[in-house]
């Protein structure tokens, strides 16, 4: 079958024949129909292939300690080695994926084989997903709108941390593919929305949906706009769902919240939280993980054992 790789050292993404995975138990092996591309996910991976070496390096500062730990006890070339060979490493593209379930592994319920279903597969022909890291596909959803289903539960996922209630004032910083779906969830949840970009067009389409719009201009302060919009007390929420290594959407979120206001970072932004802002307002701040609980733990994905509702 054909599956999309990338190489993480070169950027290089490439359709490769791969042997067709078989189904394995508490897993769906699902044939694709169709899969979503995640624009700012997948263009990150390839921007951070096409960096140097040292710039991967810096990108993950997380990563540093590790390296560098490795090179004390292995050496500068032992070390080198290994994480080019790391890099070179091809990895699976894609996680939002609909298709119709061929067989069915021991141990799944709720689930048979042609029922359309939705996972957080990648873009492959046929993949093998866990069971609980797929949904049924309502028979009046199309395809190619269930294919939206796992980059809008990320989403969901940073609301649901926001908690907002009906006739809140909120902020959505970055109006990308997430941030515009936050945009509409958050407007059918009854709140009034400021929806802001540095791109007009983006800003356009977020108003389309029913919010009010604000272009981010640099070195601006969206204070004003956030005044006018919510009144002087401030903004009840902000969700950060922009890309970017600047601090500024953490500063701007701060600068906009009423006392006590709320902050969930669903995007990847600079972490240089001002503590005096958060200190004199008591602001909460929280970063989004992913689709919510269970999501990178072993004994939920793979294992199959799910949470308490009360999770």
């Amino acid at each position: 079958m054909r599956q999309i790789f990338q190489n993480l050292g070169t950027g290089q993404v490439q359709v490769e024949s791969v042997p067709s995975p078989t189904v394995e138990p508490g897993k769906l092996l699902i044939q694709t129909e169709c899969s979503l591309i995640s624009a700012g996910t997948e263009r990150m991976l390839v921007s951070f292939g096409r960096s140097s070496l040292l710039k991967k390096i810096k990108s993950q500062p997380d990563k540093v300690r590790d390296v560098i730990n490795k090179i004390k006890t292995e050496g500068l070339v032992s070390t080198l080695k290994a994480v080019r060979n790391k890099l070179a490493d091809p990895i699976p593209l894609g996680y939002s994926q609909v298709g119709k379930v061929l067989a069915i592994g021991n141990g799944v319920k709720g689930f048979a084989v042609g029922d359309r279903v939705v996972s957080n597969g990648s873009h492959a022909e046929m993949v093998v997903v866990p069971q609980l890291l797929c949904a049924p596909v309502p028979t009046k959803i199309s395809s190619q709108d269930a294919a939206f289903t796992v980059v809008g539960s990320i989403g969901l996922q940073g609301i649901r941390l926001l908690a907002p209630a009906i006739g809140e004032s909120i902020a959505v910083m970055g109006l990308g593919l997430i941030g515009q779906l936050c945009v509409q969830i958050l407007l059918a949840n009854g709140c009034k929305v400021l929806a802001m970009d540095i791109d007009p067009t983006k800003v356009a389409l977020a108003e389309s949906f029913g919010a009010t719009g604000l272009v981010l201009r640099s070195g601006e302060s969206p204070l004003g706009a956030a005044q006018a919009f919510a009144g002087q007390a401030g903004m009840d929420g902000v969700l950060i769902t922009a890309s970017t290594p600047s601090r500024e959407p953490i500063l701007q979120s701060a600068e906009m919240c009423r006392q006590r206001g709320r902050i969930v970072l669903v995007g990847v932004v600079g972490l240089d939280i001002p503590r005096d802002a958060f200190y004199k307002k008591e602001l909460t701040f929280q970063v989004s993980c992913s689709y919510g609980p269970g999501r990178y733990d072993p004994s939920y994905e793979g294992g199959g054992h799910d949470y308490p509702y009360g999770l």
